[in-house]
């Protein structure tokens, strides 16, 4: 259950009771407008006290002083206000939501002393606010204190800053963003047994109330089409396959589209090439590119976003039946292009390669990007830090780079060249769907590759960071919902009229 929050703001505030907190620079002095009187030098006394020196992210929580209007201050250390990124300011607000929780109301300062900050800064808090206040706890019977405290009442919060219509505005574009991280969070988080291919399109269709176009494609179409790629991973499977695809246009009627791909695995077994049983309830998260492909395709709509952007997910459930495809089967893609199977657990990108082809030859879009949790191997490669970024065109790299670091979703270039490619040649077919252990992740990228064609395009490699990823102070929650922010951001940037 996620905490719910009613953010309001406003230039001054008359605070009664409740929770109130302040921000501190480093220099000792406390956030700009606030009415708390400390006459007796408490907050100064407890500060020393608790060695608190107001750097950065730090935080002391003490009871209010007498006569204070409040029942309870949380001061939040924010170091050198000049130095505060926007990435800095969701971590404020992620450290505030983290004391808020469970309070009926609070009164909130941000002004940074000796200066009121921006309507985006505020707006950056109030985002990192509504992300930390994220949980996943549907399945409990039995909630936290917290929780059951709230029982689905909204914390009024009042946030207090000089320029309080401009965050006003920019609230909205926050809301948007935090429903479509959540929802990406929701997707991956829950249970396989409940979130099939099928349910996965439907959540799909809602986009509709949004005003996105939506079409599901069924097993018998894609039949059609000559999707043999993705029907064969599919076939193992009780529960049949989907392709979603989701169009977005806010932008002008002549403008090409820009596409978003993603992987929407709902649970990888391995196949015949059955995976080892450690662990392999993660692989519920196997779909974590189609959940942010979904995120991303709510946020532009729910913005109102100046720009054309169709969505694709490819969903499937990889199972090892009777009728599942065995290693040595050679499937015919979408292309035409064949493809032998070394191993079924190389089973994404064959999803993949029919979405991606799917959408070059319908949309023609300006660029591509897929998402998808392909490879352990760039987990070895980079941890949970970054997600791997491949890709044949130098300035969407380069974008896509930029972005990452504004919305602190790290991604890392990785090489691609003639000599990995030739590792995924088939005695038998026109490729085969894996090459080998060494440089997984580069050949995985090769074979996608090799269905994009001219069109720009980007592979990201989320594996290490749409789930399991290390918590923080905007995220405490299994599922990451990692890419929304990023592409979003990239769309702010440089794709929005």
């Amino acid at each position: 259950m996620s905490v719910k929050f009613d953010i309001s703001f406003a230039k001054s505030a008359k605070i009664s009771g409740g929770l109130a907190v302040l921000l501190k620079a480093g220099d000792g002095e406390l956030a700009a407008g606030t009415e708390i009187a400390d006459p007796a030098g408490i907050i100064a006394k407890a500060s020393k006290i608790a060695k608190f020196s107001a750097k950065a992210m730090s935080a002391l929580d003490l009871v209010a002083p007498e006569g204070s209007p409040a029942d309870r201050l949380f001061v939040i250390g924010i170091g050198k206000p000049q130095d505060l990124t926007s990435h800095d300011w969701l971590k404020l607000g992620g450290i505030a939501a983290a004391k808020v929780k469970g309070a009926d109301k609070a009164t909130i300062f941000i002004d940074a002393p000796g200066a009121a900050i921006t309507a985006k800064a505020a707006a950056d808090f109030s985002l990192g606010m509504l992300l930390r206040a994220y949980s996943f706890d549907t399945y409990k019977t039995k909630k936290s204190e917290e929780d059951e405290k709230a029982n689905g009442k909204s914390a009024k919060i009042t946030i207090v800053t000089a320029d309080a219509s401009g965050a006003k505005k920019a609230l909205a574009d926050s809301e948007a963003v935090a429903e479509g991280v959540n929802l990406a969070r929701d997707l991956v988080n829950e249970p396989p047994n409940v979130l099939g291919p099928v349910e996965f399109a439907a959540k799909a269709k809602e986009l509709e109330k949004l005003g996105v176009e939506v079409e599901i494609l069924t097993e018998r179409e894609m039949k059609r089409l000559g999707m043999g790629a993705l029907l064969g991973v599919a076939q193992g499977s009780v529960r049949p396959p989907r392709l979603a695809i989701m169009h977005w246009k806010g932008g002008k009627a002549k403008d090409r589209p820009i596409a978003f791909i993603g992987k929407g695995v709902v649970f990888d077994t391995g196949g015949i090439s059955i995976k080892p049983a450690a662990g392999m309830e993660d692989m519920k998260g196997d779909m974590g590119g189609a959940a942010a492909v979904i995120g991303l395709m709510h946020v532009l709509a729910a913005r109102k976003a100046d720009v054309n952007a169709v969505g694709i997910i490819g969903l499937v459930e990889n199972m090892p039946d009777g009728n599942a495809q065995r290693p040595g089967d050679i499937v015919t893609s979408m292309s035409g292009q064949t493809i032998e199977i070394i191993n079924t657990d190389a089973e994404g990108r064959l999803v993949l390669c029919d979405a991606l082809w799917y959408c070059n030859d319908r949309f023609k879009p300006r660029f591509m990007i897929n998402l998808a949790t392909l490879t352990g191997a760039i987990m070895v490669a980079l941890g949970n830090v970054h997600a791997g970024l491949f890709s044949n065109d130098d300035t969407l790299s380069a974008q896509l780079t930029s972005a990452g670091l504004t919305a602190n979703e790290k991604l890392w270039r990785m090489p691609l060249g003639r000599d990995y490619d030739k590792m995924i040649d088939s005695k038998f077919a026109d490729m085969k769907n894996t090459g080998g252990r060494y440089a997984g992740s580069i050949t995985a990228a090769h074979f996608l590759k090799r269905f994009v064609q001219e069109t720009p395009w980007a592979h990201l490699d989320i594996a290490g960071t749409a789930l399991g990823s290390p918590q923080d102070e905007i995220n405490q929650s299994w599922g990451s919902g990692f890419g929304v922010r990023l592409l979003d951001q990239l769309v702010r940037d440089h794709y929005e009229a």
